[in-house]
Formats: structure tokens, C-alpha cells, sequence
């Protein structure tokens, strides 16, 4: 019987896997390589993760974080990651097993050549596909065409999909997500409050998960006397009053400017892709605008796109958005369902042609 395709996908907060077919991935991770360093020398040959660890256990840690914005940039680690990934997780051997890797449209296409030569040689997988996360996306509302708005732990982008062909020319990256937001909600809270709180990371992660939303109307909500206040309980016992610091979080996807970027808002991207659509698919594109990523799980982010694009476009663009409840797992859904079909497996670089046509025959099986 043929092993099922393994399905990774790559994010920069947390990697997801599981097998195809699935309705959900077996394991979600931290994209982080924790390599224990024992004699005063890193054990490559080991694998930890920083959620897999206790300080107690007396050992120093290398903690590396191999992707930055949706990019592959430490391939040791990234290496190390997929062996905890298939051997750990999984507990599958790779050479037995074909593999659909995810990759980011902010990703280098040159990043596809270097993850074949890890995936054959380190791995010796018998099959990989590599598949754009934006058409995963779709392909996980049912979908072969629209308009993906991606917002994740480490890039957020805007991308559109032509009957399965992802439109280079229509893709627009932006630097701001939920690692940056996080750091700005913590000087939002650290200013207003007038004290210097020892707030931990994965506590204000938590406070912005459980407490952000983003504003229909910033402007008004801002200069409002009446803000809606929400508590939350810190670990050491003190209670944590939020005013405007809600609203204020999720803020600088529309205006950039807040983190000193010169970038247009997610919302100005989404148009400009928008834009660069052939007239002959526009319409199908503006009715098929779906969202995926963790941090698009704001509340009001999708109402508050809605807002912004309806505010800029012609009358003749009729919307239409969809916004998953699972959409934080639309990308690894989408590829489940991708590498589960009959008709996919065509699209595998075997083994066989990676010996014979190296890690260069990527661009002629994924574009």
C-alpha cells in the first residue's frame, strides 16, 4: 500500500504536519530549533523544541528561529526541525514517505532549489511537490481562483489566483504581523500603565489573542471618551486594565506608519493585487476573497477590510468575502486536500528526476 503524502506547512510562527486526506494536522510545533549544547558542543544530531524542553534539565539551549517573514533563512535548523518533524511527530521514516512542502509567495524562488536538495539528499524522500501557500488557501474554501489576504506570525501578503496560477505580478508583502504586533502591544501596555510590567512574551501573546480587535472606525474610536474596557488576570496576580490598547494592537496593518514602515495597509495592498488582475478574471477574483493566517483571527479584520476596499473601488466590484472559522490552518488544509487527489501525483518530482535533472528541475515542475 503506498504511504500517504506527509503535508508540512512552513510558517514562521509554527510549523503544521500531518498526512494528506486529513482533516486536520497531527502535530503544530513552534518554528523553533532547539539544539541542545552539551560539553560546550551543539548536537546536531539531536533535536529539541522550545516547547519540548524544562530549564530544570540543567543543559544550555541554542534556540534558532529558521524562517524570518515567510523565508527559509537558517537551513541547518530548518533541517534539523523537519528530522523532529517526520521522526518525532510523525514517526514515519522519510524515505518511505512523499512529501508536499509549503512556500510562501514572499519566498525566493531560488528557496525551492535549496529545500529539493535538502528534502532528496538529507531526507531521501521519494517524492516532493511544493505548492504556493495562497493557492493552498483557496483550494481549502474549494477554490481555484480569488484573492488571498494572509495574515500570519511573521509576514502577512496579498496574492491572487488565476484557475490554479498564482499571479507573481499580483502579490504584495507586507512586514507586519502577529511577532511584530505582540512587540507593539507590549509598549502599548508598558506606556499606558505607567509601570514597568515584567510581561513576558507568551503572556501578552495571550492578552492580544484573547483582548485585540481591530476598529471599523480608528479615527472615531481613538478620540472617543467611551472606549470599551476589557480586564485580564496576569499569572502574578495583578489585573490588567485595557482601554484603547485593544483597538490599537491590530492598528497597523491598515496604517504601517505606526511601525515605521513606509508600506501601503494590507488594505491598499489587497486593491493594487486587485488591479493587476486580467479584466477577464476580475470579476471571479473580487467575488472569492478569502483570509488565512492566525493573525487575520482578529475580530472585525475582515469586516474592516471589507470597509477599506468598498471605500476605494468602483461600483461595479461586487464582493464577496469569506472568512473560515479554521482559516488560522486554511494553508495546511489546503494542502491535505491538494496532495490526497489522484491528480497531484503527476505533479511529484520523484527521486528519480532530482538524480537525474538536480535540484534546478523545481522550476519546471512548480513553476
Amino acid at each position: 500500500m503506498e504511504s500517504p503524502t506527509v503535508v508540512i506547512d512552513n510558517g514562521s510562527g509554527f510549523c503544521r504536519s500531518g498526512f494528506a486526506g486529513s482533516d486536520q494536522p497531527k502535530s503544530i510545533i513552534k518554528t523553533i530549533a532547539a539544539i541542545p549544547i552539551l560539553q560546550g558542543k551543539k548536537q546536531d544530531n539531536l533535536c529539541l523544541l522550545s516547547d519540548s524542553y524544562s530549564s530544570t534539565m540543567g543543559m544550555a539551549i541554542d534556540k534558532r528561529r529558521p524562517i524570518s517573514h515567510g523565508i527559509i533563512t537558517d537551513w541547518e535548523a530548518m533541517e534539523i526541525l523537519w528530522n523532529h518533524i517526520f521522526v518525532c511527530k510523525l514517526k514515519v521514516f522519510p524515505e518511505d514517505q512523499p512529501v508536499l512542502m509549503t512556500d510562501s509567495p514572499s519566498s525566493p524562488s531560488t528557496n525551492r532549489e535549496k529545500m529539493a536538495e535538502v528534502l532528496f539528499e538529507a531526507f531521501a524522500v521519494p517524492g516532493l511537490q511544493i505548492a504556493n501557500t495562497a493557492l493552498l488557501t483557496l483550494c481549502s474554501y474549494g477554490l481555484i481562483s480569488g484573492l488571498v489576504i494572509e495574515a500570519g506570525a511573521g509576514v502577512s501578503y496579498t496574492a491572487v489566483v488565476c484557475e490554479g496560477e498564482v499571479l507573481k505580478q499580483a502579490t504584495y508583502r507586507l512586514d507586519i504581523a502577529g511577532r511584530s504586533l505582540t512587540k507593539h502591544l507590549t509598549k502599548l501596555l508598558l506606556e499606558a500603565n505607567n509601570f514597568p510590567l515584567n510581561l513576558e512574551k507568551k503572556v501578552v501573546t495571550r492578552i492580544k489573542q484573547t483582548c485585540c480587535y481591530v476598529s471599523l472606525d480608528f479615527e472615531k474610536d481613538v478620540n472617543s471618551n467611551k472606549q470599551e474596557l476589557a480586564n485580564f488576570d496576569l499569572p502574578d496576580g495583578q489585573h490588567l486594565t485595557l482601554g484603547r490598547e485593544r483597538f490599537t494592537c491590530p492598528e497597523p496593518f491598515f496604517r504601517p506608519q505606526m511601525l515605521g514602515h513606509d508600506s501601503p495597509g494590507i488594505h491598499l495592498l489587497a486593491m493594487s493585487s486587485i488591479q493587476k488582475v486580467p479584466a477577464e478574471f476580475r470579476a471571479e477574483v473580487v467575488g472569492h476573497i478569502v483570509f488565512s493566517g492566525g493573525s487575520s483571527m482578529f475580530p472585525g479584520f475582515p469586516e474592516r477590510i471589507r470597509h477599506e476596499l468598498l471605500k476605494i473601488s468602483p461600483e461595479d466590484y461586487h464582493y464577496r468575502f469569506l472568512a473560515s472559522p479554521e482559516r488560522s490552518e486554511a494553508t495546511w488544509a489546503g494542502g491535505s486536500i491538494i496532495a490526497s487527489l489522484q491528480s497531484s501525483k503527476p505533479m511529484m518530482m520523484t527521486m528519480k528526476d532530482y538524480q537525474e535533472y538536480g535540484a534546478f528541475h523545481v522550476y519546471e515542475k512548480f513553476g
